[in-house]
């Protein structure tokens, strides 16, 4: 089983929680940490911006990520959310065995 961390920018951590909430609720994500204030700089609309956002780590299986992406999208406030996926190359076989229980249909923990 492949697992991957996602990293998804929120424009606050009340948006985050919502989306946080609505993935592991859904099963889409095992855990969802929120950073609340990180300071992003990016291009966009012709000019460079500087924005205070909120960043969320999410822990899920790779074979979610297309459902993950579209839910994502429903609940987001930005026309482009940010979700990057990095494949997660290793971690305590404990952690990822609960990992793909917490991310099933019908999670035992």
């Amino acid at each position: 089983m492949q697992f991957v961390v996602v990293l998804i920018t929120a424009s606050t951590e009340a948006e985050a929680a919502k989306i946080a909430r609505a993935l592991v609720g859904e099963h889409l994500a095992g855990c969802v940490n929120i950073l609340p204030r990180v300071r992003s700089l990016y291009w966009w609309q012709g000019k460079v911006q500087d924005d205070r956002e909120a960043l969320m780590v999410v822990k899920t299986r790779k074979a979610l990520l297309r459902r993950l992406k579209r839910r994502v999208k429903e609940l987001h406030s930005y026309s482009v959310p940010e979700v990057i996926a990095l494949p997660l190359q290793e971690g305590s076989e404990e952690y990822l065995r609960w990992l793909a229980q917490a991310t099933s249909a019908n999670p035992k923990t």
